[in-house]
């Protein structure tokens, strides 16, 4: 894919991308505002950050998708491209946003249960919109998406159902956790966990039907390409 575009789109895309990141990571810090818990892939590092208050949760964050990389090489070995290694500085970007983001979601008021609940359904949109848009980027996975595809390729099973036992297992892996390090406690893992897993895809593909279409004749270098969808657009509208 990556070799058919021109420079200019490449920037462009991985700009988008970038952009993606910090709106992704700005919902994990809304959700989290929320303390009913986060989405499966963050729920170990939220469960460490919540033990070992040292590190923050975005610092939390860029361990748990290091070693999803790490675990990348390990599964793919020759396979794994070299590309791919730009998981590594968009995984502390990513940590760095989260961090930013837990700043900026601290002036949302959480008195009560409701508005506690309301943070993890808004901050569950904001992350479905951010996962949308670098779906649209179209250039890298980030790298919890990237482990799934490798297991899935090594495995040769299919990826939808590699992500939901994924989910499952950092769900798992997280609740091990608590229970080890909070004195046999559930911490960190509540209901704003399973909303998370259960919307956050259906997020993804409302705003990926949404603007996928027209980010793409945006990011596109492709003039006649774009001609062509303002033409269609155009008939559509005179229609």
């Amino acid at each position: 894919m990556e070799e058919k575009m021109s420079r200019r789109e490449l920037i462009r895309r991985y700009a988008l991308f970038v952009i993606s990141l910090f709106i992704s990571a700005l919902g994990v810090a809304v959700t989290k505002r929320g303390e009913l818990g986060v989405s499966p892939i963050s729920s170990a590092p939220n469960v460490m950050s919540m033990r070992f208050t040292v590190l923050s949760l975005g610092s939390w964050l860029i361990v748990w998708n290091c070693i999803l990389i790490a675990g990348q090489i390990a599964l793919l070995r020759k396979n794994f491209k070299l590309i791919q290694l730009l998981q590594v500085p968009l995984s502390f970007l990513f940590g760095w946003f989260t961090d930013i983001g837990m700043c900026i979601a601290r002036l949302l008021p959480v008195s009560g249960y409701i508005s506690r609940l309301g943070a993890v359904v808004c901050g569950t949109v904001i992350l479905g919109f951010g996962i949308s848009l670098s779906v649209a980027a179209n250039v890298i996975m980030n790298s919890g998406e990237a482990f799934v595809k490798a297991v899935s390729d090594v495995s040769r099973k299919d990826f939808g159902n590699v992500k939901i036992i994924f989910d499952i297992s950092n769900v798992t892996f997280a609740a091990v956790l608590s229970l080890l390090l909070f004195d046999l406690k559930i911490v960190g893992l509540r209901e704003g966990t399973v909303i998370a897993a259960l919307f956050t895809g259906v997020c993804v593909k409302f705003f990926t039907k949404l603007f996928k279409e027209k980010l793409d004749s945006l990011l596109s270098d492709k003039p006649q390409k774009r001609d062509e969808i303002s033409a269609e657009k155009s008939q559509q509208n005179y229609t």
